[in-house]
């Protein structure tokens, strides 16, 4: 394994080191709307999160030394990041985040389709967003298409953004208008 570059199978792991690290999120953010958000978000993940799972990944964090322990002055402790753990942090950074483009094309395409209420329309627009930016293909409001492997990364923008019951991802290696898809996504 290589430093820093840790890989985690399981996203309620990245997200529990994500939780622990709300603080370096906020300071990577770009701006305050992105920075509202992750206190949106947070808030409600804690809430959601099953606590005695949640000991179980920081004490594992804590064997790998990805977290530390500082006990206080008033018997309490706070569980800090160490530079392993801020390291793979980084790794996360959804602004950073890109899909490689791989030597030969394997002629299928990634679809995400969602169906995000009404009520959470900032978060489907910052999904529609990021998938923008990430270089999907919107076929219509709610699909967009990708040439290439985007599991791994299509997984962490939707635990990122605590969108995975109203999210989809799949794969398809026939589609009419294909031609049209080749040129947008510049297969030619």
């Amino acid at each position: 394994m290589n430093k820093g570059k840790k890989k985690f199978k399981s996203p309620i792991k990245k997200k529990a080191l994500l939780l622990l690290a709300g603080g370096v999120a906020l300071g990577l953010a770009r701006n305050p709307r992105s920075q509202q958000y992750i206190f949106k978000t947070l808030k409600r993940d804690w809430k959601e999160i099953n606590k005695k799972y949640l000991y179980k990944i920081v004490k594992e964090f804590r064997e790998e030394r990805l977290v530390d322990y500082i006990e206080k002055a008033d018997g309490s402790v706070k569980i800090v990041l160490t530079e392993k753990g801020k390291n793979i942090i980084l790794n996360f950074d959804i602004d950073r985040i890109k899909i490689k483009k791989p030597i030969r094309w394997d002629k299928k395409w990634r679809f995400v389709f969602f169906d995000i209420p009404e009520k959470r329309r900032s978060e489907r627009n910052v999904l529609r967003n990021k998938l923008k930016d990430l270089k999907f293909y919107e076929i219509q409001k709610s699909i967009f298409v990708h040439p290439y492997p985007c599991l791994d990364e299509v997984n962490f923008v939707i635990e990122y953004f605590n969108l995975r019951n109203m999210v989809r991802y799949g794969e398809v290696t026939n589609i009419s208008n294909e031609e049209e898809l080749k040129l947008k996504c510049n297969l030619f």
